[in-house]
């Protein structure tokens, strides 16, 4: 199964979104009842998700 996951799990508060791969927890921990396609198009959002946590004042 593909996941984004670099074994960074840090969860940025205010988000709520993962600064290690940029996923939701509710994402995170639907991830495995999840099918092909719903991964697929959660993957596609990440690296603009990832470019905005990187934005987003600690």
């Amino acid at each position: 199964m593909k996941s984004p996951c670099v074994k960074v799990c840090l969860i940025d508060e205010p988000t709520r979104q993962c600064l290690g791969c940029g996923r939701t927890l509710r994402e995170i921990g639907g991830w495995g009842q999840m099918n092909d396609a719903e991964r697929d198009a959660i993957m596609e959002t990440l690296p603009q998700r990832m470019e905005h946590l990187s934005q987003v004042p600690n």
